[in-house]
């Protein structure tokens, strides 16, 4: 059977940067940058986007279109005879799953909120207390989380099951663009904000007075930001390399992948902080920044229940992009794996994904005293470290050792697959580069990711 491919690039472009767009984009982007002093710290950002994130989004599309397969069969595809890297598919494919037992649930945050928005049922003038309470009231509800989470992975799934082009690109694609245009609109609007200004100020300009004393940190959280904001590691962007075509070469699509992800994290912060700072309301990072601190704004603001519906809604599309492109991953490997019909593969991860959802909606709730590696760090926050702490840093080290290695798909073959088609090329000599300095900075994280979780475990 012939594989699928986009039907456009802009298609391509779009989905794969809506795999990369997550929620992430917009509780911690806008907040540490304001935080590590304002355009220095996305100049810090952009070197490492450039020098780490990029190349090593080269090596998953390069994966990905060599093998034209999943994470499933892409090293089957590619490594010598005799060689094993083949075996690292099922933690990396496991790693999918783990990740859908949680996201599906955040999803369903967003389309809570987006609810509770557009059907007008959020109170004005919400004191921060009050919407703290109200958020704390959703978590501890398994059946409001359970009943969000599998209406945000059913449309998903639906989505999935119609294929490559029918399905995932056929929809896909107006989201984002919906999502891009729903983000410039809000953008625009927070032109008019009494707070643009101070805004503007706590999350842009430049600061070195933020700098002095922490600067290593704020090195640290540049580099963890442009490694993670990609997500790369899991094969999520390597299915989509196999459904791409041969006309543009590979670092041209990963710069444009990049500057979508990196344009609409950027454009949040013109979002979020001219509203908190027009109603002195204290910004935050993390899950409070979007369900109490944005919903306690856009109570007070006039006309709150349209602007906070739209708010959501982008933060919905966003969700639901990531949900589509990691379903499609783990639907391609099952059907290289068992090959079966797509529409039985939907309706059996469907269930699987169900049933792997239980515990960490429990976890917020039934079972929130559940600490696994320390004080404070429930079910999710764990299943969380798995992927965020050693599955996508591992799984990139992985990447980039097999495309080095001669027993794996080799430099050779890895330089004529990422310079294939127009565009920028890869440079042959890169090849220390890749395999010394790439996989020590991304290992380097790694040690201070399980530091950061270890010392106040």
């Amino acid at each position: 059977m012939q594989r699928e491919q986009f039907k456009s690039r802009l298609g391509f472009l779009l989905i794969a940067a809506g795999c990369a767009v997550g929620i992430g984009n917009v509780w911690r982007f806008p907040y540490i940058t304001g935080q590590y002093g304002g355009a220095l710290f996305v100049l810090m950002y952009l070197f490492f986007l450039i020098a780490l994130g990029i190349p090593l989004l080269t090596v998953e599309l390069a994966i990905g279109r060599a093998s034209r397969a999943s994470i499933a069969k892409c090293y089957e595809n590619l490594e010598k005879k005799g060689s094993f890297w083949h075996v690292n598919k099922w933690w990396q494919l496991l790693g999918n799953y783990i990740l859908m037992s949680f996201y599906g649930i955040i999803t369903g945050w967003m389309l809570y909120y987006f609810l509770k928005f557009a059907l007008g049922q959020v109170p004005e003038n919400l004191s921060p207390e009050i919407a703290d309470k109200n958020f704390g009231t959703l978590l501890s509800d398994p059946v409001s989380l359970y009943s969000c989470m599998v209406a945000v992975v059913c449309l998903s799934f639906m989505i999935v099951a119609l294929g490559v082009v029918k399905g995932v690109e056929r929809f896909t694609k107006p989201l984002m663009i919906i999502l891009i245009g729903l983000l410039l609109f809000m953008a625009g609007r927070s032109l008019t904000l009494d707070g643009f200004a101070e805004g503007f100020k706590f999350y842009l300009q430049p600061d070195f007075a933020k700098l002095e004393g922490n600067f290593l940190e704020a090195v640290w959280a540049a580099m963890g930001q442009a490694f993670f904001t990609l997500s790369i590691g899991m094969g999520g962007i390597a299915i989509f390399g196999s459904y791409m075509s041969d006309k543009n070469s590979l670092l041209n699509e990963a710069c444009f992948i990049a500057f979508i992800d990196t344009a609409i994290a950027l454009l949040a912060g013109f979002v979020i902080f001219p509203a908190c700072y027009t109603y002195a309301i204290e910004p935050s990072a993390g899950p409070n920044l979007l369900f109490v601190t944005m919903t306690v704004v856009f109570s007070h603001m006039q006309f709150g229940t349209f602007w906070g519906a739209l708010f959501f809604l982008f933060m919905l599309i966003a969700a639901v992009s990531t949900l589509i492109a990691v379903f499609e991953n783990i639907i391609a490997a099952n059907l290289e794996l068992f090959n079966i019909k797509r529409t039985v593969a939907v309706l059996v991860n469907f269930f699987i994904i169900l049933a792997l959802a239980v515990l960490p909606v429990l976890g917020f709730n039934v079972l929130d005293n559940v600490h696994i590696i320390g004080s404070g760090t429930g079910i999710t926050d764990f299943c969380d470290f798995l992927i965020s702490n050693n599955i996508l840093p591992i799984g990139c080290i992985v990447f980039v050792l097999f495309v080095t290695s001669k027993s794996g798909m080799g430099w050779e073959k890895y330089i004529s697959e990422a310079n294939k088609g127009k565009g920028y090329r890869i440079s042959p000599s890169l090849l220390f580069y890749f395999r010394y300095i790439l996989t020590t900075v991304v290992a380097v994280l790694l040690i201070i990711g399980y530091f950061k979780v270890f010392s106040r475990a």
